[in-house]
């Protein structure tokens, strides 16, 4: 087989890393890819959001499975195109990336679901969001509506904070057409986790449970970022937990969405707020998480390719998933000033006394070869 994996971050280094490891696999190409690999994979040089451009290049190259790792590309649509042409793809088409497009459309069908989240409010209007957070008087979740690349969400403890949210959002426009519409949500508390499963549209199928880490630094502090760092289990997704989420969370909306004409292919990813064993959802994601991905894969032992194939031809009822028992733990390591403003070009040096570690492997994000 010929893949193209789309993206050049960590996540889809460790997709390309799992890919690599099957029988099935004789030549793997990312686009645009990375310094890192670049050693697992011929990289080339098409955006991820370049729909036609990659496109053109599956079909010159004779690619028989294309894995989207951003979820921008998915809302744009990337799998609809492909399709069309006869080109097998994994990852949900543009209707059911919709999911992580935005907030809303996710919030009406997790009611439609009956799905438990915080309560919320929509706004297109400025002066009407800051008179309903300055009346409500207490912490909120303001959030862009559309992608913001994971930086869209912002918790908020003052009124003020929310003020401050709304301002970026809706004045300064920091997320552009991405915070037209914004969403304000009662503040949840409790311990977060990721939930991601595969799904055929109809078979959900779960990977292993994950938790991811958001501010900068410890103690939970500083700004969110795409993700400091995660690991795999999270010992807060209990057995009855799982069970819970799989019944009353996961099942329901890929079935509410397929009662309004979307057959959901792909992952769907529930971000999780747990209080005392109750789980509520955050939002819904419409890929792998970044970094959650990387001790997820590094626990899989079944073929990846297999189950990416099930769910495109819609038997994802025929296989069982096979984990290493061990835990996994990914830490991410960025520039100082990340997520505002940072240095780049620096050189990153002990990648060869890491790769001669067992049980270790260095993932690559934003890294060039010089």
């Amino acid at each position: 087989m010929r893949i193209l994996v789309v993206g050049g971050g960590g996540r889809e280094h460790a997709l390309v890393w799992k890919l690599a490891q099957s029988p099935r696999v004789k030549e793997i190409y990312c686009a645009p890819g990375n310094a890192g690999i670049a050693g697992s994979a011929k990289c080339v040089s098409l955006d991820a959001n370049d729909i036609q451009g990659l496109k053109a290049f599956a079909l010159e190259q004779h690619i028989d499975l294309t894995v989207v790792g951003p979820e921008e590309p998915l809302t744009l649509g990337i799998v609809d195109e492909f399709e069309a042409v006869g080109l097998r793809v994994f990852g949900p088409g543009r209707e059911a990336a919709r999911m992580e497009g935005s907030k809303v459309f996710a919030k009406k069908i997790m009611q439609q679901a009956g799905v438990p989240t915080a309560a919320y409010r929509e706004f297109t209007d400025h002066e009407e969001a800051r008179a309903y957070v300055t009346r409500l008087n207490g912490p909120v979740v303001i959030k862009a509506d559309g992608l913001a690349a994971g930086k869209g969400v912002f918790p908020c403890r003052t009124t003020d904070q929310a003020l401050e949210a709304l301002q970026r959002i809706m004045v300064e426009r920091e997320f552009a057409e991405a915070g037209d519409n914004v969403v304000v949500e009662d503040f949840l508390v409790g311990e977060e986790a990721s939930f991601i499963c595969l799904t055929d549209g109809e078979t959900v199928v779960p990977l292993p449970s994950s938790q991811d880490h958001k501010p900068i630094f410890d103690n939970d502090e500083g700004p969110n970022t795409g993700g400091m760092g995660a690991y795999s289990p999270a010992p807060v997704v209990t057995p009855e937990l799982h069970s819970l989420v799989m019944k009353k969370v996961m099942q329901p909306v890929v079935d509410a969405l397929r009662e309004n004409g979307i057959r959901f292919k792909g992952i769907l990813y529930a971000g999780l707020m747990i209080s005392d064993g109750v789980p509520n959802i955050l939002e819904f994601n419409v890929r792998m998480g970044d970094p959650e991905t990387q001790p997820i894969l590094f626990r899989l032992k079944s073929d990846l390719v297999e189950l990416m194939e099930a769910v495109i031809d819609e038997r994802l009822h025929e296989v069982t998933i096979d984990l290493d028992p061990q835990p996994t733990i990914c830490v991410v390591m960025a520039a100082g000033g990340y997520p505002g403003s940072y240095k780049k070009g620096l050189p990153i040096a002990g990648l060869d006394k890491a790769a001669a570690l067992t049980d270790t492997m260095v993932f690559h994000a934003g890294t060039r070869q010089e």
